[in-house]
């Protein structure tokens, strides 16, 4: 078997529609609202220095894993490593290595759509004037007011996937390429013009300081952990997304190359999105935090009170969901592949089932911000909601669970020579990047799994 030929689906057009889809997979709300604040908690510039050994060690090399299963299979991920186990003689049982990522990817959509949904909403919040002269209180209880209405979250939520669903039915050149090819400039565009505001009407100095100025007193074993965790995750690992865009990639283009463009750009849109964001946060005398809280309830009571901060406001919740948006294509792609592989269905009628089943699944999220009876359901140890345990499901099981196996799968199931063919390396940089896969990043998701599980 080779990867000469292209997927049933399509393929992207250049090396540089790659970069973008897979940037756009990478980059979303938790570049925008967690990295920059774990960065100056734990250190600023030491802890950049440990999160950028991290991402060369473990996410550069899982990533490359993962595209060069895709690249190889050329169909959906559960197919591609399918093809693979039959190329290497392995055990069925390898297939759990594609089915644990795209589960965790299409749960995590269900929820993620929530949320986007919730910033698509305060485009509208921002631009018609909602936020001005608003104190904390009275944001406070927009936001609660916002989040227990169930129908109007549906509403939002419906409209995302909605948008999703259109874009991918349209396939990967005609839908996905063209869709990322202007959502991702205009989001670095406008995050750009955001910084540029916060520095001119904020306190940049301060927040400069925050992310950079290197404190290794601060850089404790769980800040590096964080950083393990963070350069693992932020990558959209082990969720089926890196998998899926490799299926599309030309044969001459260098998985190598290529991810480390990807890695340079998702960690450069994190740090210009912290000094977007704590220069109005510290302007305005607020305290530093991470989370929707930061999003949804800090930045609107800033918008509220800057100069010009209805039109600032507004761009940035327009930024905000085009990071969104292009993270929900990614993870909606392979669950479409798939059903068109296995029941040949259309594009279309593919994207409209997965995106019905996201919505009914979203509808238990939203339930649990507004209905009290659904603030009961335990199923993982302390996790009170439908929301809590989806959330501990995918980002703390399935999905370092599922990138061990990828890492476990392409190190030491799948033939060397077939690796060797795929990634296109000269022989000691094969070597060194098949001995990070093969032992370095096992142990190194091992320990990001047990300290996310409360073991380490």
């Amino acid at each position: 078997m080779s990867s000469n030929k292209a997927s049933v689906h399509g393929q992207w057009s250049s090396r540089l529609a790659y970069i973008l889809a897979a940037t756009g997979a990478a980059v979303g709300l938790g570049n925008i609202w967690k990295f920059p604040y774990i960065v100056g908690e734990n250190g600023g510039g030491a802890f950049v220095l440990v999160y950028l050994v991290c991402i060369l060690l473990i996410g550069i090399p899982v990533m490359m894993a993962e595209v060069m299963i895709g690249k190889r299979g050329r169909k959906s991920p559960s197919n591609a490593v399918r093809a693979l186990i039959a190329e290497a003689k392995a055990k069925p049982f390898w297939r759990l290595t594609a089915w644990m990522g795209v589960t965790a990817g299409f749960l995590i959509l269900s929820f993620y759509a929530v949320i986007a949904g919730w910033a698509f909403a305060y485009i509208f919040k921002a631009g018609s004037g909602e936020f001005v002269g608003k104190d904390a209180a009275q944001i406070g209880e927009m936001f609660g007011n916002f989040i227990s209405n169930p129908h109007e979250l549906m509403f939002w939520s419906f409209l995302i996937l909605a948008m999703t669903g259109v874009v991918v039915a349209k396939g990967v050149q005609k839908g996905i390429e063209k869709a990322v090819g202007y959502a991702m400039p205009a989001m670095f565009i406008l995050l750009i013009v955001i910084a540029i505001y916060a520095a001119k009407y904020g306190d940049f100095a301060q927040a400069f300081n925050f992310m950079f100025a290197p404190d290794f007193s601060k850089l404790t074993i769980n800040g590096v952990l964080e950083a393990l965790g963070h350069a693992f995750f932020t990558l959209s690992l082990a969720s089926g997304v890196m998998m899926m865009y490799g299926a599309y990639l030309p044969k001459e283009t260098s998985i190598f190359k290529s991810s480390i463009w990807i890695a340079i750009a998702d960690t450069v849109v994190a740090l210009i999105a912290g000094l977007a964001i704590f220069p109005i946060v510290f302007g305005n005398n607020m305290e530093a935090g991470a989370g929707p809280g930061l999003i949804f309830q800090t930045l609107p009571i800033a918008f509220g009170q800057m100069p010009m901060g209805i039109l600032f406001g507004t761009v940035f919740f327009v930024m905000l969901v085009f990071a969104a948006f292009t993270s929900a294509i990614a993870l909606i792609e392979s669950s479409v592949a798939w059903l068109v592989e296995r029941y040949s269905f259309r594009r279309w009628q593919a994207a409209m089932i997965s995106t019905t089943v996201l919505w009914l699944l979203g509808v238990g999220t939203i339930y649990s911000f507004t209905e009290a009876s659904w603030t009961q359901f335990t199923i993982f140890p302390e996790q009170k909601t439908f929301f809590d345990n989806l959330d501990y499901l995918t980002s703390k099981l399935l999905l370092p669970l599922g990138g061990l196996m990828i890492a476990v799968f392409v190190g030491w199931v799948v033939d060397k020579k077939v690796a060797k063919e795929e990634i296109d390396l000269n022989e000691k940089a094969f070597k060194l990047w098949h001995f990070v896969l093969s032992y370095v990043a096992p142990i190194a998701i091992i320990y990001v799994f047990l300290h996310l599980i409360g073991l380490a």
